[in-house]
């Protein structure tokens, strides 16, 4: 097996993979967070400035996704197609409500009837809240494990099967980061009167997340088979949840100091934290299978060929600079607080 840097091409491109749909849960995060906190705000001005706050970020955060998936689908394609076939219900949900959350956003302002905009408010503030909830409830599954068979067949249920207890714990723990994610870059975005509802906004969010986060792994480390035994061959991982409690534990102090920018950092690294350690856990499983262990998708059984991972590596190498660059373009461009024209939403 080729080696590059003493590791091996599909952990190499496990970590790609992980890096990619990392960076769209933290950018996308204080977009569906914002998004999720809509109908919370009362006035028709202040949602006006909630929605241009991410107006022009959200399509741009997007990119996240279309590569996470292109790069899921290149380097891993039977990880890729199995998911799929599991998760096809709650993938379809997510799709359908990003849509309707793009219409939302493009078509909400463009007619000044009260009904027409309470409707888009109410479709835009239900696919975020939706969109973040199944991101965390397919992620939920995974942890959980997929009715994996022979040849890598999903035979499971399709209906509601994904939505168990353990799902739904991580689907609410990921839309309270989320949530709180959001309320900080709107802290970041405003003034005012809305600005002042956030912050306190922000303390509910925060309270409902390490509330959930805190059931969610307490369910895990009882129930959930193998989390104890991985955390007991290598202990120094024990201090990743501390580092994630510690960065969240850090927010409100850079808040009430109105370090907004160092706060959405915090809340970033606590994203990142937890995103390591559901890593840590699942390699070098991709989707572990509750029939038969044999049966899991691992990054060994499940990559692509050699000489196309390389490849593909090599691209990695000269376009995340790129990428990089183009995003530290964007955000400083756009930087500052909102201010309404004739161009906004």
């Amino acid at each position: 097996m080729e080696m590059f840097l003493g590791i091996d091409y599909p952990t190499l491109w496990y970590l790609v993979v992980g890096l990619l749909f990392s960076g769209y849960a933290i950018l996308e995060g204080f977009d569906y967070g914002a998004g999720a906190w809509h109908l919370f705000f009362r006035k028709d001005l202040s949602r006006r400035i909630a929605i241009n706050a991410i107006g022009p970020l959200w399509d741009a955060n997007q990119v996240w996704l279309i590569i996470g998936g292109g790069a899921l689908f290149a380097g891993f394609p039977v990880m890729y197609a199995t998911m799929l076939s599991a998760m096809y219900v709650p993938f379809m949900l997510f799709l359908m409500a990003l849509v309707l959350r793009s219409a939302a956003i493009k078509f909400r302002s463009a007619e000044p009837m009260l009904w027409w905009r309470k409707t888009w408010d109410i479709i835009y503030f239900t696919s975020n809240v939706l969109i973040s909830f199944l991101l965390g409830v397919v992620l939920g599954n995974v942890l959980l494990g997929l009715d994996i068979g022979a040849n890598f067949e999903y035979e499971g249920g399709i209906f509601l099967s994904f939505l168990s207890p353990y799902a739904i714990m991580v689907g609410l723990t990921t839309l309270g980061v989320f949530m709180t994610q959001g309320a900080i870059f709107l802290l970041l975005k405003t003034e005012g009167r809305l600005h002042a509802r956030l912050t306190f906004l922000l303390k509910k969010a925060m309270i409902f997340f390490v509330v959930s986060f805190a059931i969610t792994s307490l369910y895990t480390l009882t129930f959930i088979e193998g989390v104890t035994d991985k955390f007991k061959e290598n202990p120094i991982f024990f201090v990743l949840p501390l580092l994630a409690f510690l960065a969240i534990a850090n927010v409100p102090r850079l808040v009430s100091k109105k370090k907004y920018l160092i706060a959405l950092l915090f809340s970033s690294l606590t994203m990142a934290f937890l995103l390591m350690l559901v890593a840590f856990q699942l390699y070098p499983v991709l989707l572990p299978s509750t029939l038969n262990p044999n049966y899991s998708v691992t990054i060994y059984n499940a990559a692509s060929s050699q000489k196309s991972l390389g490849i593909m590596l090599t691209i990695v190498v000269i376009g995340a600079p790129l990428l990089t660059l183009y995003f530290l373009f964007l955000y400083k461009t756009f930087n500052g607080k909102v201010r309404l024209d004739d161009t906004s939403y």
